[in-house]
C-alpha cells in the first residue's frame, strides 16, 4: 500500500506540480520517510521528461497526421530552419508552383497571415516544447526547494531552463524584430511554470525587453547549474553547460553585449573542434557524434519522421537521398534546394565550401570526393529516375551514413555547431577591436575551410558584411538566414539571382513586415489579450518582377 501511494502521489506530482508533498491525494498525512521515499522517485521520472524535451524537437504531426492532413512539412523544429531559409534570398527552389516543394508559401512571403497552418505550426511547436520544459521545472520546483538540491536535480533543472530559453529566443525572433531598436515593442507571451491556466488565457503580449529578461534570467540560472553540476550525457540531444553558453553567445549578440557574446561563445567550443577542410570535402552534416556538433537533434530508423518515408527534413533537403520529394520527384516537379547563384559566385575557388552546391555545369568537387569520378553523377544516369540536378543545387548534407541513394532518411539534425561560435566570436570580439575579431575570423576560415584566406574589411561596416557572408556559406540550410537578416537589419534582394520568376520580387526593406509573423489564430482565438490591435501588421505578399 505504500508504495502504491507513493506512485499515485508521484504521478499527481507531474498533474499538479504545486501539489503540497505533505499529502496523500486523498488528504491523510504522509510521514517524513514516505516523503522521502517519494522525492527519491521524482528525479528518475523527471529524466524521461526530459527525453521529451529532445523528442519534442523532432515531433511528427503537431497538426494532426500528416497522412490525413497532408501536410508533409509537420516533421518538427528542422521543418521550422526551412520555412526560414526558404523566405530569405540565400536559398530557392526552381519549383515555386506546384506538388514536391512544400515551402512555395515562404518563398512568395504568403504565410504570414493569422490563419497560415506554417504559422500555427511554428506557434505550436514552440509552445508546446515550451510545456514541457515548464513541466519539469515546476515539479522539481515543488519536490526539491534550493536547500534540497542535490546535484543530479540541478543538472535536470539546467536542462529544462536552458530548453525554455531556446524557445523564447526563437519565438521572439519570429514574431518580432530585432532587439537593438525594438526593446518596447510587443513580443510573445510569456508562459511560465508558475503561472495558471486562468492567467494563460489572459496573457498579453510581453515586451521584447521582458522576453529577453526572462530568456537570460533562465539562461544564467541553467549556466550556473550545469557548469557546476555536470553529467556525462548519452548523446548530443542533451543540454549540457556548453550548450547554455552557445543559447547565452546568441543572445548577448542580439543585445550587443560584445564581450560577453565572444566570452559565451569561446565557453561554448570546450570539447568540440570545427570541421576539417577534408571532413567537409564531401557531403556531410548528418551525424551529431561529429566534432563540430555541439548540440543537435539525434533521429534514428525508429523514430516516426523515418518511418513516414517523406516527412522529414531529409526528404526537402537532402539531394542524394534515396526516398525524398528533392529526389523522388518528376522532371517538371522538382524540389531540389539551391543557392543563390550570385552568392556562391562570391564564394572562393580556393575555399571547399564552393563544393557544397554544384556549379552551373552540374559539377561538385565533393561528389567526386565522395563517390569517386565514375559514381558521382549517378543522377544523371538514371539513379533517381527522370530527376536531375539544376545548376547551384545543394550537396552539402549528405545521405544516411553518406551512402548515396540510402532511402532511410535517419540523418541527425545540427541545432549548434562550434562554426557558428567561431563566427559569433570574431564578431563580436570585432566590434570593439576590429584588428582582433579580424584575426580571429581569418585563424578560423584560413585553418578550416580556404588555407588562403585574408580578410580585406577596413573598417567596421565591411567587417561584419564579411562575418554575414561567411555565415551564410557556413551555415546555409541550417536555419539561420532570416534571423541574421533581422539582426543585421539587411534587406532581402532576389533580382538577377536564379529565383523563379514567381518569386522574384524587388527588393524587400530591411525591418519590412514580411520579414515577421502575426500571432497566429489558434493563440488569438483563446487568449484574450492579445486583440487585433495588438498583433503585428499584416504584410501582403509582393508581387513578383521580372528578373
Amino acid at each position: 500500500m505504500k508504495i502504491n501511494k507513493s506512485i499515485l502521489l508521484l504521478s499527481s506530482v507531474f498533474v499538479m506540480a504545486a501539489c503540497d508533498l505533505d499529502k496523500y491525494p486523498e488528504g491523510s498525512t504522509m510521514t517524513q520517510d514516505q516523503k522521502d521515499e517519494v522525492i527519491s522517485m521524482i528525479p528518475e521520472r523527471i529524466e524521461s521528461e526530459l527525453n521529451g524535451l529532445k523528442s519534442g524537437l523532432n515531433v511528427l504531426g503537431t497538426l494532426g497526421n500528416p497522412n490525413s492532413t497532408g501536410y508533409h512539412f509537420d516533421y518538427g523544429f528542422p521543418a521550422i530552419c526551412m520555412i526560414y531559409d526558404q523566405a530569405g534570398q540565400d536559398m530557392t527552389c526552381k519549383n515555386d508552383a506546384i506538388g514536391y516543394n512544400k515551402y512555395i508559401s515562404q518563398q512568395k512571403f504568403r504565410d504570414r497571415i493569422t490563419t497560415s497552418v506554417f504559422n500555427e505550426f511554428i506557434w505550436k511547436n514552440y509552445y508546446n516544447h515550451l510545456k514541457t520544459a515548464n513541466d519539469c521545472i515546476a515539479t522539481l520546483s515543488a519536490a526539491f526547494p534550493e536547500d534540497k538540491r542535490t546535484a543530479k536535480v540541478k543538472n535536470y533543472f539546467g536542462q529544462a531552463l536552458a530548453s525554455r530559453a531556446f524557445d523564447y529566443l526563437q519565438l521572439i525572433q519570429t514574431y518580432q524584430f530585432t532587439y537593438i531598436g525594438h526593446e518596447s515593442a510587443n513580443g510573445v507571451p510569456l508562459v511560465l511554470d508558475t503561472m495558471t491556466d486562468d492567467e494563460k488565457l489572459n496573457n498579453p503580449r510581453a515586451t521584447v525587453e521582458q522576453v529577453y529578461t526572462q530568456i537570460m534570467s533562465d539562461l544564467n540560472t541553467a549556466i550556473s547549474y550545469l557548469a557546476e553540476n555536470p553529467v556525462t550525457r548519452k548523446d548530443k540531444a542533451q543540454i549540457t553547460a556548453e550548450v547554455a553558453y552557445g543559447l547565452r553567445a546568441r543572445t548577448n549578440l542580439l543585445m550587443g553585449n560584445w564581450a560577453a557574446a565572444a566570452s559565451d561563445a569561446a565557453k561554448a567550443c570546450a570539447g568540440a573542434r570545427p570541421y576539417s577542410m577534408e571532413e567537409v570535402s564531401v557531403p556531410r552534416f548528418y551525424d551529431a557524434s561529429d566534432a563540430s556538433w555541439i548540440w543537435g537533434i539525434v533521429i534514428t530508423s525508429e523514430d516516426g519522421v523515418v518511418k513516414t518515408g517523406i516527412v522529414n527534413w531529409a526528404s526537402h533537403l537532402c539531394s542524394l537521398t534515396g526516398m525524398g520529394y528533392t529526389t523522388a520527384a518528376s522532371a517538371t516537379d522538382v524540389s531540389f534546394r539551391a543557392i543563390n547563384n550570385k552568392l556562391w559566385a562570391e564564394i572562393s575557388v580556393s575555399d571547399v565550401r564552393k563544393a557544397w552546391w554544384v556549379d552551373d555545369q552540374l559539377h561538385s568537387d565533393a561528389l567526386v570526393n565522395a563517390y569517386g569520378a565514375q559514381n558521382a553523377y549517378g543522377w544523371a544516369n538514371g539513379l533517381f529516375g527522370s530527376t536531375i540536378f539544376s545548376p547551384y543545387v545543394n550537396v552539402k548534407f549528405g545521405p544516411e551514413g553518406g551512402q548515396i541513394a540510402n532511402s532511410d532518411n535517419a540523418q541527425d539534425w545540427p541545432l549548434m555547431r562550434v562554426e557558428e561560435m567561431l563566427l559569433i566570436e570574431a564578431e563580436a570580439t570585432g566590434r570593439d577591436n576590429l584588428a582582433a575579431g579580424k584575426q580571429k575570423l581569418e585563424a578560423f576560415v584560413k585553418g578550416y575551410r580556404d588555407a588562403t584566406y585574408i580578410c580585406n574589411a577596413t573598417n567596421l561596416d565591411e567587417f561584419i558584411d564579411e562575418i554575414w557572408f561567411q555565415r551564410r556559406i557556413e551555415l546555409w540550410g541550417e536555419g539561420f538566414s532570416l534571423f541574421d537578416v533581422l539582426r543585421l537589419k539587411k534587406p532581402i534582394k532576389r533580382i538577377g539571382t536564379n529565383f523563379p520568376a514567381g518569386s522574384t520580387f524587388a527588393d524587400i526593406a530591411a525591418e519590412s513586415p514580411l520579414l515577421i509573423y502575426t500571432i497566429p489564430e489558434c493563440e488569438t482565438a483563446v487568449n484574450k489579450a492579445i486583440t487585433p490591435a495588438d498583433n503585428n501588421e499584416v504584410a501582403i505578399p509582393p508581387t513578383p518582377v521580372q528578373n
